[in-house]
């Protein structure tokens, strides 16, 4: 296991969440403005341009990421 410094995860929780019915279900998803600020990371960092803030905030980001891939999946697999 790999130790890293992150955002925590929950603190996007009341701010950068939605529940959006899609196909009839309602899944976890990003906000606009959260998912806008993940893709100007995710670029910021194939260009080399992460500052050590934005680098934590990029992890905690990607981990809530998988974590709303794992629920939204098991929703999906439970309907």
């Amino acid at each position: 296991m790999v130790t890293q410094t992150m955002v925590q995860p929950s603190s996007w929780i009341e701010t950068g969440i939605e529940l959006r019915k899609i196909r009839g279900l309602k899944l976890f998803t990003f906000n606009h403005d959260l998912q806008t600020r993940l893709e100007m990371l995710i670029e910021r960092q194939k260009n080399y341009l992460l500052t050590p803030e934005e680098t934590t905030e990029l992890a905690g980001l990607t981990e809530l990421d998988r974590i709303f891939t794992l629920m939204n999946a098991r929703i999906i697999a439970e309907s």
